[in-house]
């Protein structure tokens, strides 16, 4: 197993490479843009597919189109470029293939600017296009992560016929750390049952997202949520950090969850018992987690790098046990550890409600 110092936008090639990706279609924007530059110069000489589209919405079309073969395929994008593929992954997610999306989130709304940010939490985890359906969604922390977790999409990907996405954001994407790169696996699924491709073994097989008969349709969603119903209890991932004497728990991912992770030890220094539960996936979300510490915590505290988004699934999962914070920032401002801690200390000293 090699080890490389890479950005986390570079780490997530290396990811998909290792998983056997070898088709990407994607269009260039910052801060993701060394994803399609990192898959024009790996791709191809590894025998694979790199096209530069000439828009996002022809880019998640030719996934589209690739995944109904039964191959992985992969896009990448930043926010803005992120909603111009919501009809795609309906479409994709409607027909029921498998297929990775990454989104290195910058700030918004509109142009907005090339800053991190985490606000399409809403978008990735609700569902930003039409109809009735989810996206897998994961959420690194690190590069390691932008690798070993893009992995891990394209298996789940496939496991559930149903996109996957890389939630990360415009720091953990340009950040740079060491990586062990993973060695190449085979893909270990095999698609022959569903996938068309134009030869004898796959002729009967028909892709397609239109129902017209509304009895047909709801039969289809159905059965669509019930997939999400058993994603929903076999693959929700997450890491507890010294929650169990906690009196306050942090819910944070992403770059955040790192920034908070240096404070729990300050915090606990200064006698203030503070915990962290950082949610891996993003959706499913660590519901029954936070059920569980709910029972016993005095407070939770979401810090997002929003106005408050993934809040309020917190607030759903806490269902008025105990009081719920929250602490944001946005347009590309990152908080600090001292603004961090301080929160801790209002809300320990039953300053905040």
């Amino acid at each position: 197993m090699a080890r490389q110092f890479m950005k986390g936008n570079d780490a997530i090639i290396m990811g998909a490479l290792a998983a056997g990706c070898r088709s990407y279609f994607g269009y260039p924007i910052t801060p993701a843009s060394e994803i399609a530059h990192a898959a024009a110069t790996h791709f191809p000489a590894l025998g694979g597919v790199f096209i530069q589209a000439e828009s996002e919405v022809a880019a998640i079309n030719m996934v589209y189109g690739t995944a109904g073969m039964g191959i992985r395929a992969m896009t990448a994008s930043s926010s803005p470029g992120f909603s111009l593929k919501q009809e795609g992954l309906s479409y994709i997610a409607g027909a029921e293939l498998p297929c990775v999306v990454v989104n290195v989130v910058r700030g918004g709304p509109g142009l907005g600017n090339i800053a991190p940010e985490q606000a399409d939490y809403f978008q990735v985890t609700k569902g930003g296009g039409h109809g009735n359906y989810r996206l897998i969604a994961l959420a690194p922390n690190s590069a390691q992560e932008m690798c070993d977790l893009t992995m891990l999409a394209f298996d789940l990907a496939d496991r559930y016929r149903n996109p996957a996405c890389i939630l990360a954001d415009g720091i953990t994407g340009q950040m740079m750390e060491v990586v062990e790169i993973p060695e190449p696996k085979l893909v270990p699924f095999d698609h022959t049952s569903w996938a068309v491709r134009g030869d004898a073994a796959t002729r009967d097989n028909l892709i397609s997202s239109i129902y017209l008969e509304p009895e047909v349709l709801e039969r289809h969603n159905l059965a669509l949520d019930r997939k999400y119903q058993e994603i929903k209890q076999r693959e929700v991932r997450f890491e507890e950090y010294r929650t169990d004497d906690a009196e306050l728990v942090v819910v944070a991912y992403g770059v955040v969850s790192r920034i908070v992770y240096s404070t729990i030890d300050e915090a606990r220094d200064r006698g203030l018992k503070v915990g962290l539960l950082r949610p891996i996936t993003v959706w499913p979300f660590p519901t029954a987690a936070i059920v569980k510490l709910a029972s016993r915590v005095h407070h939770f505290l979401a810090i997002e790098l929003s106005t408050g988004q993934m809040v309020e699934d917190v607030r759903l999962a806490v269902e008025g046990r105990c009081p719920v914070h929250f602490y944001g920032r946005c347009g590309g401002m990152v908080p600090g550890g001292a603004e961090i801690l301080a929160q801790y200390e209002q809300i320990l000293a039953g300053g905040q409600r």
